[in-house]
């Protein structure tokens, strides 16, 4: 008879005790249960308002009262054309009202999780969002109270009437003291002859270091005529109050919406384009509250492009938004967002920096051509695989042997005539 191994015996269930143990705890503090809101926002809210708005399709308000079996309601938003073939009475009423419109099915996207936490977001919304009053804004678009500080121009005029002050009143305070003096001594009292008779007299008895100052002075404001005009053109930080406050953090940070869906000529065209109000009305018809600034943004939206929430109809008089446009180049520039992107395989943030976590859309980079040939001489060209560069990499193959990467600068991106023609 074999004998078992006691002692494997004895602590071999315990370690799977522990292993079990250890795996429960791992799995509480790994999962996350989903996110009905940001779901929601992702795939329903488009056609769907989470308030009683009419969109596409109805508004969420009241749903549980509408439909009280949550069964149902699940099985409607993983397969609404499955639930329509068993007859239910309520959902082909609704179909009718919305002239037989389909909704997506959301079977094999969703899970059921997430689906039923869609399902709970609607039935039990957050309070809407109260409306932050927007502080005053200076012509630059920034807030007055944020930029804090003062204008170094008023330091300068403060320093120099400050300094204006001072030499009047020791003027003064050094005639009267003469005064006193000569009063004293029996001489004659001395007479304010003014402060132009006295610095022309001090000028003559100064001429070396008033010529010494006059020379310095002359090559700093040379020197300061010459940093402006270097200036001119250069708008870096400018940062303008739009009509509408479109957030960039919203759309392209938190739903994280493609640039090229708002910007869609960017891959085909010289231009990238301003984004046209019916972009705007392709989710903004269902969406029509936001999470700053309640209705009142969104509502502009709506003006523009017509159309009325009340009745879900266009059928008011439409009228342009006059967005003001952020990044301007001298009309001597050609510049072209095609080659760039789609040849040149660039993002959007090289140029325009992280576009994701800014409120109001700013110009970061000073775009001048220095900053443009400084960037030409550093990024390499992506070749590979790149139809359009065949022809041209096998001739830099052979201009520079041996060499594999090459950048903008030596596939000859700094020529003149490449920007100015």
């Amino acid at each position: 008879m074999i004998k078992s191994d006691t002692k494997s015996s004895k602590y071999l269930p315990m370690n799977k005790f522990f292993i079990a143990l250890f795996l429960s705890v791992s799995a509480i503090f790994t999962y996350a249960a989903p996110d009905g809101a940001k779901i929601f926002k992702q795939n329903c809210a488009v056609c769907h308002s989470i308030g009683d708005q009419r969109g596409t399709g109805p508004g969420m308000k009241g749903i549980a009262t509408r439909v009280t079996d949550d069964v149902l309601l699940t099985a409607w938003v993983k397969n609404n054309a499955k639930v329509l073939a068993s007859g239910n009475a309520y959902f082909k009423n609704l179909q009718k009202e919305y002239g037989g419109s389909v909704m997506t099915i959301f079977e094999g996207v969703l899970t059921d999780e997430e689906i039923a936490s869609v399902v709970a977001y609607i039935k039990n919304p957050p309070a809407p969002p109260v409306p932050v009053a927007a502080g005053p804004t200076s012509a630059a678009g920034q807030s007055s109270e944020a930029k804090g500080g003062l204008d170094p121009l008023y330091l300068v005029l403060g320093g120099i009437t400050l300094l204006l002050i001072l030499f009047g009143l020791g003027r003064n305070i050094r005639l009267s003291l003469k005064n006193i003096y000569n009063k004293k001594q029996g001489l004659e009292e001395e007479e304010d002859k003014g402060f132009i008779h006295e610095a022309k007299e001090w000028i003559s008895g100064h001429r070396k270091l008033v010529g010494f100052g006059f020379v310095i002075l002359s090559l700093v404001g040379m020197r300061g005529c010459w940093n402006a005009l270097w200036e001119i053109g250069v708008y870096e930080g400018y940062k303008p109050e739009q009509p509408i406050k479109f957030s960039h953090t919203v759309h392209a940070g938190e739903n994280k919406i493609a640039c090229q869906y708002c910007h869609n000529s960017v891959e085909k065209s010289k231009h990238a384009g301003i984004p046209t109000v019916n972009i705007c009305m392709n989710c903004h018809k269902g969406i029509q509250e936001g999470p700053t600034y309640g209705k009142k943004e969104i509502g502009k939206i709506h003006a523009a492009a017509g159309f009325n929430p009340t009745t879900n109809n266009y059928d008011l008089p439409s009228k342009p938004i006059t967005w003001i446009k952020v990044h301007n180049l001298p009309d001597h520039v050609y510049f072209n967002h095609q080659q760039h992107v789609v040849v040149g395989k660039q993002e959007c943030k090289t140029c325009h920096g992280e576009v994701e976590k800014m409120t109001v859309a700013q110009q970061v980079q000073p775009l001048t051509m220095g900053w443009c040939i400084d960037c030409h001489r550093k990024t390499e060209v992506a070749m590979e695989g790149n139809a359009y560069y065949d022809k041209l990499h096998a001739e830099l193959a052979k201009k520079y042997k041996g060499q594999k990467a090459f950048t903008v600068a030596e596939a000859g991106g700094i020529e003149c005539a490449k920007c100015h023609y």
